[in-house]
């Protein structure tokens, strides 16, 4: 009986630790996207003028733009 003890306690501590480790990648992981996110590159609006990160921004032949609307209005020459 005290086998079987000692291999529950031996098993949960093992899923604790990895537990734990899988829990500090994770925040790390999100630590780095944070990151990445803060420090994306910031582009002009061809259109408006507004700057927005690069990852959110529409790219079309070589110009960024806010919104779809914008991206319209310039290719139709206003």
């Amino acid at each position: 009986m005290g086998k079987y003890l000692l291999l529950i306690v031996g098993a949960l501590v093992v899923y604790w630790i990895v537990r734990a480790n899988l829990r500090r990648r994770r925040e790390r992981l999100r630590a780095v996207e944070r990151d990445r996110v803060l420090t994306d590159d910031m582009v002009r609006c061809a259109d408006c003028g507004v700057h927005l990160p690069r990852g959110e921004s529409l790219a079309v032949r070589g110009r960024f733009y806010c919104c779809a609307e914008h991206q319209s209005r310039h290719d139709s020459g206003s």
